[in-house]
């Protein structure tokens, strides 16, 4: 059961980083500058800790 929760994680965090970039770029071009760098800074830290779990 443990095992399939750790093999997915990896997945579901690249699409939350996904969903985020999204999200900040929308949020940039809406206006509000802060929220949306901030989106996209956790998206960069989702797919930094990928990249970690996986090597």
């Amino acid at each position: 059961m443990i095992e399939a929760i750790a093999g997915a994680a990896p997945g579901i965090a690249m699409l939350a980083a996904f969903a985020c970039l999204g999200g900040g770029v929308m949020t940039i071009r809406r206006g509000d500058r802060t929220k949306g760098v901030l989106m996209l800074v956790m998206a960069a830290v989702l797919v930094g800790n990928v990249l970690i779990w996986t090597l």
